[in-house]
């Protein structure tokens, strides 16, 4: 069998858990040849967008992202081939001059509110994963994130989460359940499921004799 690494792609809302099953599956793997890539490193560049328009983007929508870049950059990976990741500044809304050079791995996990949205994404991945989690769960999540580490007001919060969060995962996260393979509920607390996922991967690493 010839030597390619394996894509495994987690999706689901916003406070699901994806962050934590990614890190959990890639905690697991430490020290081996595993990497992992956050869709949200690739937003689109506004440069050239007024500040003030770049304040009302809509971030959980699938066009905030640069997929096209995103897509070349795991096709290189799959060739074992460098890749130079963007870095997205929060404060200014945009692309940053910084990127970080990331060297290929044998296990890419790529995590994201929507990289099961896009065919050609799916179409690279070997595993697909959707963390499902109520909607309380989640917005309360996202409430004490937002408040704790992004100096945000709870009346904003919510506004967003009213506005723009809750109908765009209505609209796109929630609908690309269906192309995952396994779907978590309750995200990192689910460790039955984290067990078998890191299982599975360990089995197909052993397949390619990578490990």
């Amino acid at each position: 069998m010839s030597r390619k690494p394996i894509v495994i792609g987690i999706a689901g809302g916003s406070g699901s858990g994806k962050t934590s099953v990614s890190k959990a599956i890639y905690e697991h793997f430490r020290g081996h040849s595993i990497m992992m890539i956050e869709q949200d490193s690739y937003y689109k560049d506004q440069s050239d967008i007024p500040f003030e328009d770049r304040l009302s983007t809509n971030y959980d929508h699938p066009l905030a992202f640069d997929n096209d870049l995103l897509i070349e950059h795991i096709k290189n990976l799959l060739e074992y081939k460098g890749i130079r990741k963007p870095v997205y500044d929060y404060k200014f809304h945009t692309r940053s001059s910084e990127v970080i050079d990331v060297e290929p791995k044998d296990v890419i996990i790529l995590e994201g509110i929507l990289v099961l949205e896009d065919e050609r994404l799916r179409d690279l991945m070997d595993i697909k994963l959707y963390v499902d989690t109520d909607a309380d769960i989640r917005i309360i999540r996202r409430m004490l994130r937002d408040i704790k580490d992004r100096g945000r007001t709870l009346d904003s919060v919510i506004e967003q989460y009213e506005t723009v969060v809750r109908p765009m995962h209505n609209q796109f996260i929630e609908p690309t359940k269906r192309y995952a393979d396994i779907i978590i509920p309750e995200g990192g607390q689910n460790h039955v499921a984290i067990d078998l996922m890191v299982t599975k991967i360990q089995t197909i690493l052993e397949q390619k004799v990578i490990l």
